[in-house]
């Protein structure tokens, strides 16, 4: 990012506007086209010159394009871009405060943009409406979320202490409850599920955390699209017995986890219902004490500690485990890694 080219691509109008409003979430684009009234194509180019100079980045997930700002970072670990970014959001900022004709107009996007809003929580409230008879059944059969959450919280031992968990990945997000959950302990949360669905669901849930905290990526547990030593703890929460090859899946969490980094598994326990596997696509009737411990080790990790948490027909357990400091994890497969934001910002945790 240079001065010349970041100061030409915001010579415009909409593209100020535009700025503004990714400083307040993620959108797609066909989202920015309707809160500012103008048609895709238009907007699409306007995109284009604004992530040629730094300013904003693309992220394909299925067929959709989201947008999110690319500044407003620490100017201080970032290099001579990232102290650009930094300036060029407050002058945004301040500019959207001083110049009352722009500060109306970023007012007005606001209103269109609480109705992009609105409209995402009724598609979340549809779908969620749509599968609660099998959501309902499946969370009969086990202990409420509660008291799996409070035990996680406390295995982890974290207590409630701001970043604490550093940087944090959360696998298999479904509706998102676990990025939301931990994204005050952690300096950010990435968020990656497969399903676009999914990931719609989870982005109205985390809408309303400050812009910046919570990264939604699509992606498949794998073949995890991060470089390795990206994350300080990795989560599946109720994921992973939709593994095929859980072995697999735990290496890729070892890749990308950082030396003395922490992975934390809240899954069934070993069971017979298998029913599961067909009604909820279930690849594994959950698993044993001893399944995990090997998992764990054979992946690289050392295994930390368990807890049962009895329910009614099915048994929760959580598992935590330490990223050996001289383990080695073979590289994901016909993968392009790539660094979540906080990483390519230069943003170090501070776990």
């Amino acid at each position: 990012m240079t001065l010349l080219d970041t100061l030409r691509a915001l010579a415009d109008p909409t593209r100020l506007r535009i700025m503004r409003l990714l400083a307040s979430m993620e959108l797609a684009v066909g989202e920015l086209a309707q809160v500012l009234g103008q048609s895709q194509p238009r907007v699409s180019r306007h995109v284009k010159i604004l992530c040629d100079a730094g300013l904003a980045e693309r992220r394909r997930e299925g067929g959709w394009v989201f947008l999110r700002a690319a500044i407003g970072g620490d100017a201080d670990t970032g290099g001579d871009s990232a102290a650009i970014g930094a300036v060029v959001a407050r002058l945004l900022a301040v500019a959207e405060e001083a110049d009352a004709g722009f500060g109306l107009r970023c007012s007005e996007d606001r209103q269109h943009l609480d109705a992009v809003r609105a409209l995402r929580e009724t598609h979340a409230a549809d779908y969620f409406a749509r599968h609660a008879e099998q959501w309902d059944h499946l969370r009969s059969l086990h202990i409420a979320d509660g008291p799996v959450e409070a035990a996680l919280v406390e295995m982890l031992g974290q207590g409630a202490d701001t970043a604490a968990l550093g940087r944090v990945l959360d696998v298999g997000t479904g509706t998102g409850r676990m990025a939301e959950l931990f994204a005050a302990r952690a300096d950010r949360v990435v968020a990656l599920d497969k399903s676009p669905e999914m990931l719609r669901v989870a982005r109205t849930r985390l809408q309303h955390l400050p812009a910046g905290r919570v990264e939604l990526v699509q992606g498949d547990f794998a073949q995890l699209p991060f470089a390795p030593g990206s994350f300080d703890t990795v989560l599946f929460h109720q994921v992973l017995h939709y593994a095929i090859a859980p072995e697999a899946v735990l290496a890729e969490a070892a890749r990308v986890t950082a030396p003395g980094g922490r992975v934390a598994i809240v899954d069934f326990a070993a069971h017979d219902r298998e029913e599961l596997r067909t009604a909820h696509a279930h690849a594994r009737l959950g698993f044993s004490d001893a399944q995990v411990e090997k998992l764990l080790l054979d992946a690289g990790f050392e295994p930390d500690g368990e807890r049962a948490l009895p329910g009614h027909e099915l048994i929760v357990k959580v598992w935590t485990g330490i990223r050996s400091a001289h383990a080695q994890s073979a590289p994901a497969g016909n993968v392009t890694p790539i660094q979540p934001e906080h990483a390519r910002t230069g943003r170090k945790a501070t776990s």
